[in-house]
């Protein structure tokens, strides 16, 4: 089975390729990277690139799955799956509070806007916390993931005991993943999208019996 991925960051072709290679081996993975998509997208995303976006999709002849929270909208409506819908759906099924943390501004309506929506699907009331981490943002950008990844989770660590009835934290970016296995002892459930996604877009281009 193949999968077409369109990213805006190259370095999330490997972190794809990692996670194929432990949960689908047999699974081929196409890579299309267009930073330039972000960057012409910081204020919502413009005809043109919306356009570029629904060429690609069309051109990958089968399931794509789109890495990017910013240009999620636009791909879902060429026919991708957003990374982020799996993820703010199962936060919506846990139930209580969601803390959204986002680190890129463009980042912040389109990932609420999404859990919303998801709450709503599941009959419940859209109770978010958003935490902008924006900050932290150059960090990723100058490539010190590491550090980019202990920032963020720090952040969430000193943030959470303020949020009342807290049911899961939510890691808007696909970026942002690797702060989730610092949490692992926060006592609720912290969502990351490119696990999620992946195996149900994988199920989605898995041939039929």
């Amino acid at each position: 089975m193949t999968l077409t991925l369109l990213h805006t960051a190259a370095l999330h072709c490997a972190a794809f390729d990692a996670l194929r290679d432990r949960i689908a081996p047999d699974a081929v993975l196409r890579h299309v990277v267009r930073p330039d998509w972000l960057e012409r997208a910081r204020g919502g995303t413009p005809p043109d690139v919306a356009q570029e976006i629904a060429e690609a999709v069309g051109a990958a002849g089968g399931p794509v799955l789109c890495s990017c929270t910013t240009i999620g909208a636009a791909a879902e409506e060429a026919g991708a799956m957003r990374i982020d819908w799996p993820m703010m759906r199962a936060a919506a099924r846990l139930g209580g509070g969601v803390m959204l943390a986002f680190a890129a501004d463009s980042t912040a309506g389109p990932s609420r806007a999404l859990l919303e929506s998801a709450m709503r699907a599941e009959g419940g009331a859209a109770r978010v916390h958003m935490l902008s981490l924006t900050a932290f943002w150059p960090l990723f950008l100058a490539g010190e993931h590491e550090a980019f990844e202990a920032a963020i989770a720090g952040a969430i660590r000193d943030a959470a005991p303020d949020v009342a009835g807290l049911g899961a934290v939510v890691l808007a970016q696909a970026s942002m993943a690797g702060a989730a296995r610092r949490l692992g002892d926060l006592g609720v459930p912290v969502l990351a999208s490119p696990e999620l996604a992946l195996r149900a877009a994988l199920e989605v281009a898995r041939p039929s019996a």
